[in-house]
C-alpha cells in the first residue's frame, strides 16, 4: 500500500516536471513568436532539475505517458505559435495586396477620366470649328456680290439703278443698302456734294476711290454699287452693319 502511494506521488510529481518543462517551453516559443525579448524563468527550471530524478522512479509505462503528454503539449504550443505567425503574415500580405490593387484601380480610373475629357474636348473643338466654317460660308454667300454684267448706257433711271442693285447686293442686305443710298444720294449715281466733293450713289470721298471697282466709276452705277457693297462689308461687316452705324452717327 505504501509502495502504491509512493508510485502515485512520484507519478504526480512526474507530471509536474513535465508541466514545468512545458511551461518553460511555452514561454520561450511565445516570446520568440511575439518578437519580444525572451526572459528566463528560474523557478520552472529549478523545479524541473529538482524533480528530474523522479522520472527514473516512475514505471516505464507511465514514463512514456508523461513524456508523450509533454511532447504533445509542446507540439500544440509550437503549432499554435506558428499558426499565429502565419496568420499575421497572411494578413499583412493581404493588406499590401489590397493597397496595391486600390492604387492600380485608381490609376486606371484616372486614366479613363482623362481620356474621356480629352475626347469631349476634341469633339467640342471639332463642332465649334464646323460651326464657324458654316457661319463663314453663310456670311460669304450673303455678302458676296453677284458678278452680273450690265450693258453700258448713256444714262440710267432710278428704277434701273435699283434693279442693278437688287442683282448685285445679297437679298438679306438689300434693304439696309437701299436705306443708306436713299439718305446719301437718293439713288442718283451722279450726285456730287458741293462742299466735300463726295460722289455717286454711296457718296465716296473722294469719288476716285471707286476706281478700284472699275475705271467707269463716274458713269456706271453698277461699278458704284459694287464698290459701295465692298466698302460696307470691309468696314462694318455688311450693309446692315453700316446702316446701324449710320443711324447712330448720320454718316458711315
Amino acid at each position: 500500500m505504501l509502495e502504491g502511494n509512493r508510485v502515485s506521488r512520484i507519478s504526480v510529481r512526474g507530471f509536474a516536471v513535465a508541466s514545468a518543462t512545458a511551461v518553460t517551453t511555452v514561454g520561450a516559443v511565445v516570446g520568440v513568436a511575439a518578437g519580444g525579448e525572451q526572459k528566463s524563468s528560474a523557478e520552472p527550471v529549478e523545479a524541473a532539475a529538482a524533480d528530474a530524478t523522479l522520472l527514473a522512479e516512475i514505471p516505464a509505462g507511465q514514463q512514456a505517458q508523461v513524456q508523450t503528454a509533454s511532447l504533445t503539449a509542446q507540439a500544440d504550443i509550437q503549432s499554435t505559435a506558428a499558426d499565429a505567425e502565419a496568420k499575421k503574415a497572411a494578413e499583412e500580405a493581404a493588406r499590401k495586396q489590397a493597397a496595391k490593387d486600390a492604387k492600380a484601380k485608381k490609376a486606371a480610373a484616372d486614366k479613363a477620366e482623362a481620356e474621356r475629357k480629352a475626347k469631349e474636348k476634341a469633339e467640342a473643338e471639332a463642332e465649334r470649328e464646323a460651326k464657324e466654317r458654316e457661319e463663314e460660308e453663310q456670311v460669304a454667300s450673303r455678302s458676296a456680290p453677284r458678278q452680273e454684267s450690265f450693258p453700258q448706257q448713256s444714262s440710267y433711271t432710278v428704277a434701273e439703278v435699283q434693279a442693278m442693285a437688287r442683282q448685285i447686293v445679297p437679298a438679306s442686305q438689300f434693304q439696309c443698302f437701299s436705306n443708306i443710298v436713299n439718305h446719301e444720294s437718293t439713288w442718283n449715281y451722279q450726285a456730287t456734294n458741293p462742299s466735300s466733293g463726295a460722289y455717286g450713289l454711296v457718296q465716296a470721298l473722294p469719288g476716285s476711290k471707286m476706281s478700284s471697282a472699275g475705271a467707269d466709276w463716274r458713269t456706271n452705277p453698277a461699278t458704284q454699287i459694287k464698290w459701295g457693297l465692298s466698302y460696307m462689308d470691309e468696314r462694318y461687316g455688311s450693309p446692315c452693319g453700316a446702316w446701324s452705324f449710320w443711324q447712330a452717327n448720320h454718316w458711315y
